[in-house]
């Protein structure tokens, strides 16, 4: 669609503005259950270009049960500083207006920017309970959700979405219709089925479709691993922003990259430098960016609950990085932040380790 575009004229032609006037920059990273805490925010934070201004989410929040929490509190709602200078939009896992009138009450208190409802989830558990991804087997009730978050909020609401169940591209395209009309004011698309989880290719020309048949910005979700993924699935769907998921966690430096071809300041504290560009000072910069992990999941968190977290995100990290499974392995066995940082030290002062460019996200 935009064959031939340079990168500042694709971030340019954004309407991701018309929802926040202060968002500059479309590269979004994915909330994702378990992953998309405090801790992994303030990673990427380490690496976002100076005045780059963009959305943030929590990982995904169930509205059945943020009514009966301190939120604020607990480790899926814990909001740093940073958070606060950003466009934080926690997503919310709800089908009832009361619950989703209580929990949009209170996230709206910690200083939201936004409302994200998950109609994307494939789990059993959400299809259990009509959650997620389920919601798209029902456009009336789907249409109505939205309509309960947004006649309950304040700020902008959106919806994440897969291309549905069942693959009719005309009853999906009727589908999102029905969520405009009610007030969504952007769509992320995810263009695989339910069926299909994370296996298979996403299919951007679903993206690209969505874009031309709908009024509000849609963002682009899918197989993006590294940044030169983001700027092409800009090129050829036309998205108005590209949301990354678990590449971030490998590579979270993937939004100073992008930044550094925009020509934007670098990341606060690295001044002068470069972004890795190669396998090896990657897999380098990995070992960095594991070290300043492992600082915030115990800066904000119990100490059992952050070593939970260290194991989850070395799981969805480390198959990029070669001998990544022992590195797991390793520090599996740790209990505090010294005993990872010597690990982490002997492990990443060996020659020979890189980073991959690409590896199986079917995982």
């Amino acid at each position: 669609m935009n064959k031939g575009l340079t990168l500042p004229d694709l971030v340019g032609q954004s309407r991701l503005g018309q929802l926040w006037p202060e968002l500059n920059f479309p590269f979004l990273l994915a909330p994702m259950v378990g992953l998309s805490h405090v801790a992994l925010r303030e990673l990427i934070y380490d690496y976002l270009p100076q005045g780059a201004c963009t959305v943030f989410p929590t990982e995904m929040l169930n509205s059945r049960r943020l009514p009966y929490q301190k939120v604020g509190e607990t480790p899926e709602t814990l909001v740093s500083e940073r958070d606060r200078q950003q466009l934080l939009v926690p997503q919310l896992l709800g089908n009832e207006e009361s619950f989703i009138k209580s929990s949009i009450e209170r996230l709206e208190k910690l200083g939201t920017q936004g409302i994200d409802i998950n109609m994307g989830c494939p789990v059993a558990k959400a299809l259990k309970h009509n959650y997620g991804v389920a919601l798209m087997g029902d456009p009336e009730y789907a249409a109505s959700v939205v309509d309960m978050a947004v006649r309950n909020s304040q700020r902008p609401v959106t919806v994440k979405l897969r291309v549905g169940l069942q693959n009719d591209k005309d009853y999906f395209y009727q589908f999102c219709q029905g969520l405009v009309e009610s007030g969504a004011r952007a769509l992320t698309l995810h263009p695989r089925t339910a069926a299909q989880k994370r296996r298979g290719s996403a299919d951007w020309n679903q993206i690209r479709e969505l874009k031309e048949r709908v009024s509000i910005p849609i963002v682009g979700n899918g197989d993006v691993q590294v940044w030169q993924d983001a700027v092409r699935m800009m090129n050829e769907t036309g998205c108005d922003g590209v949301m990354i998921g678990r590449a971030l966690t490998a590579r979270p430096w993937i939004l100073w990259q992008i930044g550094e071809a925009l020509g934007l300041e670098t990341p606060l504290g690295r001044e002068g430098q470069k972004a890795p560009n190669t396998p090896e000072s990657e897999a380098k910069e990995f070992g960095v960016a594991l070290e300043s992990f492992i600082h915030y999941c115990f800066r904000y968190f119990p100490a059992p609950y952050a070593q939970r977290k260290i194991k989850f995100y070395l799981r969805v990290a480390t198959p990029w990085l070669n001998f990544g499974h022992f590195l797991c392995k390793r520090l599996g066995k740790c209990q505090n932040p010294p005993e990872y940082n010597e690990v982490i030290k002997e492990f990443f002062a060996k020659d020979g380790l890189v980073l991959a460019s690409y590896t199986n996200l079917a995982y």
